[in-house]
């Protein structure tokens, strides 16, 4: 059984003690997850699409699904595979590449409405989030009803569907949602956490992957009871203190983490897979000078400057190799992410063939924190100029203002015959 599949009982109705009607009783956490969120979203803007497979993602030859709709996912897809490999699984499918500016219109929309449920809300991505939902009661009703009017809400304003896991605790609410796919609600009452937990595979345990998985079939452990029962130092022997420690803490549902509101990002990035392997310098450097745009206009929207530049490279071969530098003051700015990009790209050395590069922005402060001035500073610089790219591409689309260096000969060749032809 897959590992997002119910289990009986968990779904509407389940007669077991687990199922939306269940007692909420001491359970303030809820974990809501949208359902096929980038798919769902395409789907709402474009009606014609309802009941057809949808997949979202990188659409050329090593493109890589984001997201798949529940039609699609029907014949095997799902996020994380190649595209290639979804096109062959389900070639009726409509594949459409990310706009992640919608995207994030519409995760703020449903941001908005859990923090008008409830102040404790930690966001996890785009389409998911803790709710601590112990303050509501006296306004809003119990968990279960507060996940309901959630629920409503979203399908109601938006037109998106969402589904809710119910829980004391974190742990156990994320992975309630998870089995009540798609659009539903499920509670695990306090008193039945153990009962509940003990019945599943141990790939339902948070932060348990194929390699671990791998280690506890070893041992002749595939359920969670397995693990519960097991000698806290053979864990601690196969998986290590930290994993096997967290792993037997939760297969008995002890979870004591809070949620935390408004968790800073810790950094901001972006990544390009070539659709064949390059080597060309140039071409690379204007990746790299796209890579750096993207980071700097998600670091000015998020109001956050960071003092460190990484890079990531990925070569033909898989050996992947990261450099980084930290700059004397904290930037925001494109010119100077592209530059110490760069610079660190250039001091490999290397002419291999490279499948992948990234650029990211780490040690991310508040923007509004003081900046040390240097003498002879211009009043108006790139900072000035970026931030009005902004409000073009706002306005007019992210096409409107581009560096002419990521323009294609035919375009820059269109643009100066229409300054030729334009009245001066």
């Amino acid at each position: 059984m897959g590992r997002n599949q119910l289990q009986p009982g968990e779904g509407p109705g389940g007669a077991d003690g687990f199922g939306p009607d269940a007692d909420d009783t001491g359970c303030p956490i809820l974990h809501v997850d949208m359902d096929a969120f980038f798919a769902s979203v395409e789907v709402h803007r474009c009606p014609e699409l309802r009941g057809r497979p949808v997949v979202v993602g990188g659409v050329a030859g090593r493109g890589v699904v984001s997201s798949a709709s529940y039609e699609a996912r029907r014949f095997g897809v799902h996020s994380a595979m190649p595209t290639a490999r979804a096109r062959r699984l389900c070639p009726a499918a409509i594949f459409l590449p990310p706009d992640f500016a919608a995207y994030r219109a519409a995760s703020d929309a449903v941001m908005k409405i859990f923090a008008q449920t409830t102040p404790l809300v930690e966001p996890l991505s785009l389409d998911e989030a803790f709710l601590d939902v112990s303050g509501a009661r006296r306004l809003l009703g119990s968990p279960a009803q507060v996940a309901r009017q959630i629920r409503a809400r979203v399908v109601g304003e938006l037109g998106l569907t969402c589904s809710v896991g119910v829980a004391p605790t974190k742990f156990v609410a994320k992975l309630a949602s998870s089995r009540a796919k798609p659009d539903g609600l499920l509670v695990v009452p306090a008193d039945r956490v153990v009962a509940y937990l003990h019945r599943l595979p141990v790939g339902a345990l948070w932060g348990v992957g194929e390699r671990t998985e791998q280690a506890l079939r070893r041992l002749g452990v595939t359920t969670v009871a397995d693990i519960a029962h097991s000698r806290p130092e053979t864990l601690v022997s196969a998986l290590g203190p930290a994993v096997g420690s967290h792993l037997y803490e939760l297969a008995w549902g002890r979870d004591p983490r809070a949620v935390t509101p408004h968790t800073p990002e810790k950094s901001v990035g972006a990544e390009t897979t070539f659709e064949t392997d390059i080597a060309d310098p140039e071409k690379i450097r204007r990746v790299l000078l796209e890579l750096a745009g993207r980071c700097a206009t998600r670091a000015r929207r998020a109001g956050v400057t960071g003092r460190t530049v990484s890079i990531k490279v990925r070569f033909a071969d898989f050996r992947t190799i990261t450099r980084s530098r930290t700059l004397p003051d904290p930037t925001d700015v494109a010119r100077e992410m592209f530059e110490t990009g760069w610079s660190l790209f250039d001091a490999l050395g290397t002419r291999e063939q490279v499948r992948l590069i990234g650029l990211r922005l780490e040690g991310l402060q508040d923007e509004a924190a003081p900046r040390q001035l240097v003498l002879g500073e211009r009043e108006h610089g790139w900072r000035d100029a970026e931030r009005a790219v902004d409000a073009a591409t706002e306005r007019f689309g992210a096409a409107a203002v581009r560096p002419a260096s990521l323009l294609s000969p035919g375009q820059r060749a269109a643009e100066a015959r229409y300054r030729d032809e334009s009245p001066s």
